[in-house]
């Protein structure tokens, strides 16, 4: 029997797999119920077999213990970039982005844009932007053989690779307004941002990472947010460099691509960058079956069972059919990783998350 790793990656390449994985972020809430549920067990990935672990890129916007692996952030006064001040505790991430507790939430944040009153070119250039030249990334090295070495891939999260990140900083209507003027402050700061992410990328590619999970959300829940040919000027080739940066180096990672919302006409040119597998292909937005059609030849999915309705509302014998029903349109040679589409929320039943693991375990 081929191994966790051997398996998962056979079913990105849609070169046939042995057994369905399972895989979905809890969050906190839910984590909390899994340690009561399970008490002495410390990792619900492993309790549900999960194929990959994770390793969050320091530059991921939203992984606030990153700013310790760069000299100089943690010590870093942004108050000068927010002058209006904050009514809830904040935290900045490695970019400088604060992100305000939100009593309304338990776990999503307000965010603010350090760059969104700049007016000039010089005042982007001015700003200091993380330099991940001064991390060592040598640090991930153990991890990533540890992981290697107990039979899983390594899956790097690599999201907000460039577009979230720049509309973080900049404020999506102002960089929005940017490209479509084609002001230079746009492309300084695309470009800034996509060099980074570039060397961040080489560098999990010299280390044997299995999986790059790139991502920039494009879609709203019934369209995508900018015309195909704005992005085709602004986004698309700078992900293609991105995603080539990688390739050079080792040929056969995996790109993972991740857009929320309706992606669908774009995802001819997400295929055209270097892309390998979609996801989360949400079931509200997207048609599983038609897109598989269309596009499974070329690309394989991740993702297709909702997280808006099913997993919330549905019973767990609907979780049941739908797993099995989206694996059998994959077919035997694979091509879908059939998991949640985002974060396993507050509402979902306990019930509910035990049927979708129990599904992907019975399926094959």
């Amino acid at each position: 029997m081929s191994s966790q790793r051997e398996n998962v990656l056979s079913m990105y390449r849609r070169q046939g797999y042995e057994k369905a994985p399972a895989f979905m972020y809890l969050c906190p809430s839910q984590e909390e119920e899994f340690r009561r549920r399970y008490p002495g067990e410390e990792s619900f990935q492993e309790v549900f077999g999960f194929p990959y672990r994770v390793i969050n890129d320091p530059g991921f916007p939203w992984d606030f213990d990153s700013r310790k692996l760069i000299p100089g952030r943690m010590e870093f006064d942004w108050s000068q970039y927010y002058p209006e001040g904050f009514i809830y505790d904040v935290r900045f991430d490695s970019w400088g982005i604060a992100h305000e507790d939100n009593p309304n939430s338990m776990h999503m944040t307000n965010m603010h844009h350090p760059m969104k009153e700049f007016t000039t070119l010089q005042e982007l250039q001015d700003y200091p932007l993380p330099d991940f030249t001064t991390v060592d990334f040598t640090i991930f090295e153990d991890r990533i053989k540890k992981i290697h070495d107990s039979g899983l891939a390594v899956f790097v999260w690599f999201e907000c690779t460039i577009w979230e990140t720049a509309w973080y900083l900049r404020r999506m209507e102002n960089l929005m307004l940017d490209m479509v003027l084609g002001d230079e402050k746009a492309v300084w700061l695309l470009d800034a941002i996509t060099d980074r992410a570039c060397y961040r990328v080489e560098k999990f590619a010299e280390m044997g990472a299995d999986i790059i999970g790139f991502g920039d959300d494009l879609g709203a829940q019934e369209t995508i947010l900018m015309s195909p040919e704005l992005y085709r000027e602004w986004l698309k080739p700078r992900l293609s460099k991105v995603i080539s940066a990688a390739k050079i180096i080792k040929p056969d990672i995996l790109i993972r691509y991740h857009s929320c919302g309706t992606v669908t006409p774009l995802i001819p040119d997400l295929i055209e960058a270097g892309i390998d597998i979609l996801n989360p292909v949400q079931p509200e937005c997207m048609d599983f079956q038609l897109i598989h059609n269309e596009f499974g030849d070329r690309l394989s999915f991740d993702g297709t069972i909702g997280t808006q309705k099913l997993m919330p509302f549905g019973t767990t014998g609907e979780i049941r059919d739908q797993v099995f029903r989206n694996l059998d349109i994959a077919g035997d040679k694979g091509g879908l990783f059939c998991c949640p589409t985002h974060f396993i929320e507050p509402e979902v039943p306990w019930e509910n998350i035990e049927a979708y693991v129990q599904a992907c375990h019975d399926y094959k």
